[in-house]
């Protein structure tokens, strides 16, 4: 890694400002809004047929959605649906069944699970009954690795200790809990009824049990967070001592979610404060002995993501940052996508649309995309300067024909600015992030985005990258 000069707060200050614009955060190249009807339910199976063949022997990773909640977070961008009718929870498990059967009959039984995680919504919204029937179901037709990497996002509001010891039971290794905010009024005011105690006695029972990875989501730039409010939350969760931590920049993007209109915006943190709420939890963090992966994620220096890092083998979707890289991702549930091969896959974002597709025989493939060589060429580099912070020139040449220079000539004069301002080096031989560019990886992927100016002038579609 590059070590850039240190550079002083007011300075980080004015390069924050100059560079936080709307940007995609790249769980995909190219990004979501790209994908088309074109790419429907038949593309999705003919497709998964071509994989079926029995030399083919490549990893799986699972993503099951549960889209139920009992309550609304304000603040929330997830696909979520908020119910106290356990009923519709039954349907729809009824219907993941379904998928999961059909799914399965495509896959070659010799290929392994190697990664499976649930999300949400609250996927701890299922009762344990229901959580041990849903994994024991999903067990039966694929065949897991020994060593898979079993996570579920945990929220700790009406957590039981039963459904703990249910999830350690059924596989689960990994859990990752919501906390955003130990303030109270913060937490008020975002309609999220968590205090700290019962954060506290979740991570102490997962701990009891024997869950080896602990991860803590926090979300900045939220409504009357200060930088003095959130470094208390800072210190709480260094006691805390998880093993992960993620710190997301709140997506205040009221026109896809209008319950963030629920939120006064005059009540959240101004650019400056959010700025300095960042710096603050990148220094406290790093002082602390955690890794800075890059972005928005922090880790141990023992954690298998730093390690994965340090390796080379770290990836990314639509998770976020992941250690199983080169596995066939399948999205199991509403909205949920799919990324195998070169080809991308969601599935429908209503449940009612989603229920008819297996009403109907088939997969509820909504809209997907199929990669040119460009895309995967573009996908290539932006996934390893991403995540190893550095691109060899020469392997990108060797692996793709081309020359480097020339095929991203446009994309280097893009580069430049943030090459002047010490955030990306570069030479004949690499590419590299140097400390201070770990806070812009989002724009340093934007130089590469051949798609990004094109779905920027139709509408605003993305969050702010700082």
């Amino acid at each position: 890694m590059i070590q850039d000069e240190k550079m002083s707060d007011s300075d980080l200050t004015v390069l924050m400002k100059k560079y936080d614009r709307p940007g995609p955060r790249y769980t995909s190249y190219p990004t979501a809004p790209m994908f088309s009807k074109i790419f429907g339910n038949e593309q999705y199976k003919e497709e998964l047929k071509k994989t079926n063949q029995p030399e083919n022997t490549t990893d799986i990773s699972l993503y099951v959605h549960i889209p139920f909640c009992d309550t609304l977070c304000y603040f929330c961008g997830c696909t979520s649906i908020i119910t106290k009718n356990r009923e519709r929870i039954r349907e729809y498990i009824h219907y993941l069944k379904q998928e999961i059967e059909l799914l399965s009959s495509y896959i070659e039984p010799q290929r392994k699970v190697v990664q499976m995680h649930w999300g949400g919504g609250t996927p701890t919204y299922l009762t344990p009954l229901e959580i041990s029937d849903l994994t024991s179901f999903i067990k039966k037709r694929f065949q897991f690795n020994e060593y898979a990497e079993v996570s579920i996002e945990i929220d700790p509001r009406d957590l039981t200790m039963k459904h703990l010891e249910t999830l350690r039971f059924s596989g689960f290794n990994r859990i990752s809990l919501g906390v955003q905010d130990f303030d109270e009024k913060v937490l008020a005011v975002i309609n999220r009824n968590q205090g700290e105690k019962i954060t506290r006695q979740a991570i102490e029972w997962s701990r009891s049990l024997g869950f080896s990875g602990i991860n803590i989501d926090l979300v900045y730039g939220l409504p009357l967070q200060t930088v003095e409010s959130f470094e208390k939350t800072l210190d709480k969760i260094i006691e805390i001592s998880p093993n992960r931590i993620a710190v997301y920049n709140f997506a205040y993007v009221p026109w896809m979610k209008p319950h963030q209109k629920l939120m006064k915006p005059e009540e959240l943190p101004t650019a400056e404060n959010k700025l300095k709420i960042l710096l603050r939890t990148i220094y406290k963090f790093t002082e602390a002995g955690y890794i800075y992966i890059g972005m928005d994620h922090f880790a141990k220096a023992d954690d298998e993501l730093t390690i994965a890092q340090m390796e080379k083998t770290l990836h990314r979707n639509f998770q976020g940052y992941s250690t199983k890289a080169g596995c066939d991702l399948f999205g199991i549930g509403m909205s949920s996508i799919s990324h195998f091969a070169n080809n991308y896959a969601q599935n429908s974002k209503l449940l009612s649309d989603y229920y008819k597709a297996f009403d109907a025989g088939g997969f509820a493939t909504e809209v997907g995309y199929q990669m040119s060589f460009d895309d995967q060429l573009r996908k290539y580099v932006i996934m390893r300067l991403m995540c190893d912070l550095i691109l060899d020139i020469q392997e990108v040449e060797r692996k793709y024909h081309i020359n480097f220079k020339e095929y991203f000539c446009e994309t280097l004069e893009k580069l430049q600015p943030l090459m002047d301002d010490a955030l990306i080096q570069h030479n004949e031989r690499m590419l590299q992030v140097t400390e201070t560019g770990r806070m812009f990886l989002r724009n340093i992927a934007m130089c590469f985005d051949a798609y990004l100016s094109k779905l920027q002038k139709e509408k605003p579609i993305y969050s702010r990258t700082i």
